[in-house]
């Protein structure tokens, strides 16, 4: 076998399909920790003051990422017939925190937003802004990830941009005529 096949089946570098599971797994957790960001801004911005609405973003968010690898590594366990491995879980934590990461941005926004004297509603509504702009690039990279171009690639992208929209004006909605 030549060096090359070694180094390509070798445990510390994933093989090409790996790799490109891996890159598909950190996608879906970031598009997940938006999609959750976002629906945690709508939910309780304005309704909580901004520090704590930023804590619950985080906490929540650890919560989710922290269950949905439990899940995962539990469904893998039962596929494989055996625990998995310290470095597995590590490997498989690591993979997905993007859940986690996709937070701060919209939560930079938040914070930088009532710090400069907005409401904790405007501060909200600006996490929210920047968490629909996070959604709206992840389908945009996820498209263009797929080889999507044109009609296909506008409509994934308009797609993530109407249900941020959909989240910021049901957000408004309720606020001001059901609150």
């Amino acid at each position: 076998m030549d060096s090359g096949a070694e180094a390509a089946s070798s445990p510390d570098r994933p093989r090409p399909a790996a790799r490109g599971r891996i890159a598909g797994r950190r996608r879906a957790a970031g598009i997940y920790g938006a999609i959750v960001t976002a629906a945690i801004l709508t939910a309780a911005g304005g309704r909580i003051p901004t520090g704590a609405l930023a804590l619950a973003v985080v906490v929540t968010l650890i919560v989710y990422w922290a269950a949905e690898e439990y899940a995962e590594l539990l469904g893998q366990q039962v596929e494989r017939g055996k625990l998995p491995t310290a470095r597995h879980v590590r490997t498989e934590l690591a993979v997905t925190w993007p859940m986690v990461s996709a937070s701060y941005g919209p939560l930079l926004a938040l914070l930088a937003a009532w710090l400069a004297g907005a409401s904790d509603t405007v501060a909200a509504n600006t996490g929210l802004v920047v968490a629909v702009v996070l959604l709206v690039y992840h389908a945009w990279s996820a498209g263009r990830a797929a080889q999507l171009r044109g009609r296909q690639l506008i409509v994934t992208t308009f797609s993530a941009a109407a249900l941020g929209i959909l989240m910021i004006v049901l957000k408004n909605f309720v606020l001001l005529n059901l609150h």
